[in-house]
Parts: C-alpha cells; structure tokens; sequence
C-alpha cells in the first residue's frame, strides 16, 4: 500500500472513531456552557470541552467502582452503550486529528498531573496515560514555598510560554492536581484589511459601553436569521477544517439563546445558511477563560473523585488519593491575515446590491467546529470585547 494511500485511510478510521462519541461530547459540551454560564453572568465565558473531556477520560483509566462510573457519565456516556474502548480510542484520534501538522492552524494543548513525591503510580496508568493522552507527570512536593512556581513554570515550559500563572493557589495538602490547557491561534480563510477596523461601541450590558476596534467588512457571509433561536448566525471560516458559529442574539434575548441552542440546531443551521451579501461589524475575535473544574464538573454529577471516597487505586495503590485541584485554561486568538480573497465584493457590485447591515456589538455566542470530527472544539460568549 502507497504511503499517501495508507494516510488516506488512517484518517478515514480516525475519523469513524471520534464520529462514535461525537455526539455524546457535543451533548457535554452544551451542558457544560450551561453550568459555566450559571456562574458567569458578566465575563466572558471560553473554554474546550473536547479537551476537559479527553483529561478527566484519562483519569477514568485510573478510576474505579462509582468514580470511574460517575467521570464517564459525566462526561455524557452511556456504559450500556457505547463500550469504554471506544471512548478511549475516539478520544485517542480526536488528539491525533488536532495535532496534524498540515490543518494550518497553531493549536497547542496538554494535560498534566501534578502528584505529591509521596505517589507511587502504578505503571500500567501512566503507560496509558501516556500512550493514549499524553499526559505529563510531574512529581512535587506541595510543601515547598517554591511549589507554586514550580507548577507555572511547568506548565508555561509545556506550553511553549503561551498558559502562564494557571496556578494562583496551591494547598500545601494537595496529593494530586490537574491542569489541563489548550491554547488556538486560528487564520480566516478570508483575508481582513487591517485598515478596516475602527473605534465603535460595544454594548456590553445596558449600563456599560466599551470602546473597542471593530472590524468592517462589506461582502459575501454564511449569514441567517434563526428564529427557533431569536438569534442572527455567521458562519466564519477558519483555513482548516474548522468553523466558527458566531451566534448574536435579539436585543434580550441572550438567556433564551443560551437556553436553546443544542447540537441540532447547529446541525440543521450548517445545512440550511445561504451565503448572502451583507455587511458586517465585529471586534477582533481573541478570547480566554480559566476555571475551577472541581466546582463546574461538581455540578454535573462528577463528585467522587474529589472526595474523600475517591477510588483511584488503578492511578495508585499505596497513597489514598484524590484529586484536589483541577484547573483548566483556553486561549483563542485569531490572525486576520487569511489570503482568500473570495469573499471581497467589488465597490461597483457592492452599491448595486442591496445587502444587510449586522453589528456585533453586543454579547455574542462564539461556537468553533472541527469539521472532521463534527463537534464543538471551543465554546463560548464574548461579552467584553476589551
């Protein structure tokens, strides 16, 4: 077999994989942009499902008895259904798919355990973890004034400098923590003029306007009105198999959208929006969100492995463990620079049309896709734009 053919159908197989358990993460990220949103009434909200999900995957590695059962229902599996392995091995290629090196996009991510030096892990976990995650391990003693530093500095060194000071506070009786990290710097596919951007106000709430840089641009966009989601959606290319669903609700509509919206909306939305002229304002689309997963993913069923009955004998057997912290951070910036010029309307064809007139200048829903794989990548609502 060719090597470009043998390519062809490790991919293929990668992708049948990761379409198995698609839905049941897309499902999990919706719940968990529910949760989040519950707690984050005024910031901005911006976080990866699909990588919380492939870290606390590989914990269940380790889990047993109702741990282990409540991290994977938790993530939204169903055991009855959808057999464990495949889960993994979805997972596994899910990683893979977004680690190609030809997707023409930055896209730098990991999960690492930090574990007091008292730890001994059992060889079998850390060779899955490994194998099928690549999950660092770092041993520390959490006692150590320097602790802190020395997990930042960590993480900032696995990061390539991009996640730095992910750790504010460290509790000297910490026996193992989590940091999980995605960092994605994505390209339009539709090249944009930075003479375009000019000083308008973003609404951010009734009572506070910001003036921020926003992007003109007059020409052809994915664009519909969504009434089931009283909701305008623009469907951006990213150059790669990735999309953005930027989704801006009617005025007072915000709660409702949030209430709504679910894998099929944006699977009937992706097969019916017209590309149509139109012209549109929007702030510059970089975005971050850090959060405290214990107390999110505590809302949603997964309780024990932060407890005191936590059973992770299959991570250790000599150190009753927990997980004590788990923190995770995502950055999204994106490069307008693209070199498609497609999309451009000529200024004689852009007076004869009569096109729409759309502002994002208020909160918006920020949705990214990975077309390979057919669920969310990124979720998430820009808020303030500064």
């Amino acid at each position: 077999m060719s090597p470009a053919r043998r390519g062809s159908l490790e991919s293929s197989l990668h992708g049948v994989a990761v379409h198995k358990i698609a839905p049941n993460l897309a499902d999990f990220a919706f719940g968990l942009y529910r949760q989040v949103a519950r707690q984050s009434n005024s910031t901005n909200i911006f976080f990866s499902p699909a990588s919380i999900a492939t870290a606390f995957a590989m914990l269940s590695l380790g889990a047993k008895g109702a741990t282990h059962t409540q991290i994977l229902e938790g993530l939204h599996f169903n055991l009855k259904k959808v057999p464990e392995a495949d889960i993994h091995t979805g997972l596994q290629n899910l990683l893979h798919t977004l680690n190609e090196p030809d997707r023409q996009l930055q896209l730098i991510a990991g999960t690492i355990l930090f574990a007091n030096e008292s730890v001994k892990f059992v060889d079998k976990f850390l060779e899955d973890a490994g194998k099928l995650y690549h999950t660092d391990v770092f041993s520390i003693n959490f006692r150590d004034t320097k602790a802190k530093k020395q997990v930042n500095n960590y993480i900032g060194m696995k990061s390539r400098e991009k996640i730095i000071d992910l750790v504010q506070e460290l509790d000297k009786d910490t026996t193992l923590a989590l940091a999980n990290y995605i960092f994605f710097q994505g390209r339009w596919k539709v090249k944009i003029e930075t003479e375009n951007f000019v000083a308008e106000d973003f609404h951010v709430d009734r009572k506070t306007t910001k003036r921020v840089p926003m992007i003109h641009r007059v020409g052809r966009f994915g664009l519909l009105h969504d009434k089931a989601l009283s909701s305008w959606v623009l469907l951006q290319h990213y150059s790669g198999p990735v999309n953005a669903f930027l989704i801006l609700p009617d005025e007072g509509k915000m709660q409702y959208l949030e209430a709504k919206v679910c894998p099929k909306h944006l699977a009937r939305i992706f097969k019916t929006i017209d590309i149509r002229p139109a012209s549109l304002s929007m702030p510059k689309l970089s975005i971050s969100g850090t959060y405290d997963l214990k107390a999110i993913l505590g809302e949603m069923g997964i309780t024990k492995v932060f407890s005191n009955g936590a059973e992770l004998s299959g991570i250790s057997e000599e150190v009753p463990l927990k997980l004590s912290k788990a923190l995770h951070k995502a950055v999204l910036t994106t490069d307008e620079s693209g070199t498609d010029h497609s999309g451009a309307m000529p200024s004689e064809e852009r007076d004869r049309l009569k096109y729409l007139t759309i502002k994002f200048n208020r909160p918006f829903l920020v949705i990214i896709m990975d077309e390979n794989a057919n669920m969310p990548l990124f979720m998430g609502k820009m808020v303030n734009p500064t």
